[in-house]
């Protein structure tokens, strides 16, 4: 469907290029289809993010009651906590009491982790807390107004903060902020502003490498430069990159007027995924429905996709990469299913759930360790031991694992 751009080139500028500030842990080998048997269990809702500090797991979602693995208590949790990586045993001193869902985690300095959403309290839409005991850092001020917020990026010493707000502290932003991680202050020389889209501007998605900040979202242009739902910003000026592409600007179904949702940035920060829903459209270049490799430092005003696996009408909503797989999730039936309209086409391979996509050639790989449907999966996370799931189900690799699961590296 899409001419392959070629990849030696681009392999070869890896170690010339900036290690990226946020992406997960590469691993060698695609993780095994067998499920850990310790993490614990959130009794109802969704989970829509994971950080890890130390060696503790923050899940953050819309939910209210969790359960150790191999436990029967029933433990009240509104909307955040943490367990051990190692044993899975629930964090007892973590506990925050937060009145709305939990979109967005990122890890902190000294033992803390940043907090996004759409809450109203300790502080709006954003907090930093202590993993130890939950409890706010008295230091850091950055309430948002005007909308939530759906993504976090640490960089250093500075947090990127994307969403649907207008105003963080004291400053005017729309939909995106870099902040300070102590203080929270808004700095004054990232202005970066997205224009336009249905509803109003908002980020869905962010990731980043040490010079550039990709983003995705419901938006028609950034500091006035079209970049349909996807643009790369150089941080080394704090200025919308000469990286453009309109494939993202070609309608899906009416009901969805943006379809982009999750992203992700390779280890080495050569390339990134990108993941969208919008109804199947066979044998049409549209994007609906997919996952696609772009080039971090491609240039110019036609970048395209360096590959496409189309599901075939299922949305995916999240997407990680290890360097050895791009992992996609949601409630997609199928992957490498170009002329599917709601039925496995030609070529097509059965992926419920959850898949594996091959970075080089975009074909899907054959880990398919299936997961119940549902909404689809909503967070992923590459850890030394594994890749972390979280989704609004109960069944993964065949057995219950109920929201949260991990499959451990091989």
């Amino acid at each position: 469907m899409f001419a392959r751009t070629t990849l030696i080139a681009a392999a070869a500028l890896v170690v010339l290029s900036a290690v990226p500030a946020q992406a997960g842990m590469r691993q060698p080998h695609v993780v095994s289809a067998n499920p850990v048997d310790t993490t614990p269990h959130v009794l109802d809702g969704i989970v829509n993010a994971f950080a890890v500090v130390g060696n503790t797991v923050v899940v953050g979602g819309d939910f209210s009651a969790v359960q150790e693995a191999r436990g029967t208590e029933e433990i009240p949790r509104a909307n955040i906590f943490a367990f051990d990586l190692d044993s899975g045993r629930v964090s007892g001193g973590f506990a925050p009491d937060l009145d709305g869902p939990v979109t967005s985690l990122a890890a902190g300095p000294d033992g803390s982790v940043f907090v996004g959403g759409s809450f109203s309290g300790p502080q709006p839409a954003l907090v930093r807390l202590r993993v130890a005991d939950g409890s706010p850092v008295e230091t850091f001020y950055a309430p948002v107004y005007g909308g939530g917020v759906s993504s976090l990026v640490r960089q250093g010493s500075k947090l990127y903060v994307g969403g649907a707000f207008i105003k963080i502290g004291w400053s005017l932003r729309t939909a995106l902020a870099r902040i300070d991680v102590e203080t929270g202050a808004v700095d004054p020389s990232f202005t970066v502003t997205p224009e336009g889209g249905p509803g109003g501007p908002r980020i869905y998605a962010m990731a980043a490498t040490r010079d550039r900040l990709v983003v995705d979202g419901s938006f028609a242009a950034l500091d006035g430069l079209r970049r349909p739902q996807l643009g790369v910003i150089d941080l080394t000026t704090g200025k919308v990159a000469n990286w453009h592409t309109e494939v993202y600007a070609q309608a899906c179904k009416p009901n969805f007027p943006s379809y982009v949702r999750g992203l992700d940035v390779s280890p080495d920060g050569q390339y990134f995924v990108v993941v969208t829903t919008g109804g199947p459209f066979p044998g049409t270049t549209k994007l609906c429905d997919s996952a696609a490799r772009f080039e971090t430092y491609a240039k110019g005003d036609q970048v395209r996709p360096t590959w496409v696996n189309l599901t075939g009408g299922d949305s995916l909503y999240a997407v990680a990469v290890s360097g050895s797989a791009v992992y996609v999730g949601g409630h997609q039936r199928w992957l490498d299913n170009p002329r599917g309209a709601d039925t496995a086409g030609p070529g097509s391979v059965s992926r419920e759930g959850i898949g594996a996509i091959n970075p080089v050639t975009g074909k899907a790989q054959s880990w398919n360790p299936t997961r119940e449907r549902g909404i689809g999966v909503k967070a992923f996370l590459t850890v030394k031991k594994g890749l972390l799931v979280g989704s609004d189900t109960t069944t993964l690799g065949h057995e219950y694992h109920a929201r949260i699961g991990m499959f451990p590296t091989t």
